[in-house]
């Protein structure tokens, strides 16, 4: 993969309101002066984070957890992270650059021997009688904007070679005109999500309200998972919204309960993850071994 050649320049303002501290700034290719969308930003494991929108701007809300020896991450896909304490962007004055980091691919080896692929369905393609959903919304969030870079999915066994084609997942409530997630596969390492396996920007849009069945194509990123990957989890993280009125809050996956399913969640980037046994309408298509 070639990556664009490219410095996220970042420049940081403190806004203090009443109680609450909030970083703002601008997140832009320093090369072409084009505002860089969706770049994950946070501090691990405080419940604080957000992503940068369509125009590289950014509001970072931070909670009564965080003090100033805290350590604000920068992460984009294709740079390498930077990490700023607290106490030092309160008195930055200069951008914030973060390096392009060249990718090693793995290499593919192609066999001379046919093989047969089997097309197969991974995860539950069952909508249930639609009693249980998982919801974006969560009581303690003061409006939408507080979902930025929430993520939910899950945990699938792959343990063969495949070619995944789309990502299905059965929406059942959406107040929204429009919705912007990025899709994240990761390895699996007792029991949680740790580093991303596919390095691309996955982004896709949800629009007019959409309700049932919605795919994801993933033909274009010729996403292919070798057998040593026996378990992966699959995520969508929130990016951006347009509600449809004030009162717009709700988007929930049908779910059911399942003690032998694994359920993914966290509340922003760089948080901790949790998860439950549930199994989400949520499930791939690809072709395997």
């Amino acid at each position: 993969m070639n990556f664009f050649f490219a410095i996220i320049s970042v420049f940081i303002s403190v806004i203090v309101h009443s109680q609450e501290k909030t970083i703002t700034g601008k997140v832009w290719n320093f090369e072409n002066n084009e505002p860089l969308a969706y770049v994950n930003i946070g501090i691990k494991n405080k419940t604080v984070g957000t992503v940068s929108n369509s125009n590289g701007l950014f509001k970072l809300l931070l909670n009564d957890k965080v003090s100033l020896k805290d350590t604000v991450v920068f992460s984009y896909i294709g740079f390498k992270t930077e990490k700023y304490l607290v106490s030092k962007l309160n008195k930055i004055n200069k951008p914030i650059l973060l390096q392009p980091q060249n990718m090693e691919l793995d290499e593919v080896v192609v066999s001379s021997k046919k093989i047969k692929l089997k097309s197969k369905k991974i995860g539950r393609t069952s909508k249930g009688l639609g009693l249980m959903h998982s919801n974006f919304y969560s009581y303690y969030e003061k409006d939408v904007d507080d979902r930025l870079s929430k993520e939910r999915g899950m945990k699938f066994k792959m343990r063969r070679n495949c070619h995944i084609k789309n990502l299905n997942f059965n929406i059942t409530s959406n107040d929204f005109k429009s919705l912007k997630f990025r899709v994240n596969f990761y390895r699996i390492k007792d029991g949680l999500p740790i580093d991303l396996i596919i390095q691309q920007n996955i982004v896709f849009e949800i629009k007019d309200n959409f309700l049932g069945w919605f795919t994801v194509d993933l033909e274009p990123y010729e996403i292919f998972l070798n057998k040593e990957i026996e378990e992966v989890a699959v995520t969508i993280q929130w990016l951006e919204s347009v509600k449809v009125n004030e009162k717009s809050k709700y988007f929930a996956i049908s779910t059911a309960s399942s003690p032998t399913h694994t359920a993914y969640f966290r509340e922003k980037a760089m948080d901790s993850w949790n998860k439950g046994g549930q199994n989400l309408s949520f499930y791939l298509n690809a072709m395997c071994e």
